[in-house]
């Protein structure tokens, strides 16, 4: 049985509203919130984010001087539960946690960070 369910590929930019619109046109995207510092576009079962972020560096791929940058946003249906279970498969938790009632970022084995968040209520 599923821990979590992938809610949002998470891309790191330093003009997220200009990201926003490329992948909006690209993707054919509904934006469902855009501001300054987040856009976010929606499909069918998944979402994509742009955050901004300061001093950003655009990955230099091949070379990986600057490596990719991205992230998963998963849903899950409680925050305690699912982190012991996600560290418990290998994923470590980091001290810096932004908003620990809302999400929270582990590391996968590999270093690589992702959220654990609990969906938007629905009425």
């Amino acid at each position: 049985m599923a821990i979590a369910r992938l809610a949002a590929i998470s891309l790191d930019s330093d003009d997220p509203v200009m990201l926003g619109r490329f992948y909006r046109e690209l993707l054919d995207l509904e934006v469902s919130y855009e501001s300054a510092e987040l856009v976010v576009l929606r499909t069918k079962g998944v979402a994509i984010t742009i955050e901004r972020i300061n001093n950003y560096l655009a990955p230099d791929w091949p070379n990986d001087k600057t490596p990719k940058q991205m992230h998963l946003d998963l849903f899950v249906a409680d925050l305690d539960e699912s982190e012991a279970a996600a560290v418990a498969l290998g994923a470590s938790k980091p001290d810096t946690q932004p908003a620990p009632g809302k999400w929270r970022v582990l590391l996968d084995p590999s270093g690589h960070p992702f959220c654990l968040t609990l969906p938007p209520a629905t009425t």
